[in-house]
């Protein structure tokens, strides 16, 4: 799998408050920003695949719903997690 469990610990450590904080917005942010460029490189790849690309269009959704509230909630963690992931506005 793409998506080790190594790798996830990795990315809430990184990007939560700790590895074990899966509920913080940043970490959920940071893992859907990782799989959303996982499926857009397979889809460049893999044209016709419209299962992957309903997905990655949910995916989309669900990070633009958690950078919404993330944004309502608090203006600075929103704008440094966009700073840190470098997500278009």
């Amino acid at each position: 799998m793409y998506l080790a469990a190594e790798k996830k610990k990795e990315l809430f450590k990184k990007h939560g408050k700790s590895e074990f904080d899966t509920g913080a917005p940043e970490g959920q942010i940071a893992l859907f920003t990782f799989r959303i460029q996982h499926l857009t490189q397979h889809l460049k790849e893999n044209k016709k695949d419209l299962v992957t690309e309903r997905s990655l269009v949910r995916l989309v959704g669900k990070r633009r719903k958690l950078l919404d509230y993330l944004k309502n909630k608090d203006i600075q963690r929103y704008r440094a997690v966009i700073k840190e992931l470098k997500i278009r506005k």
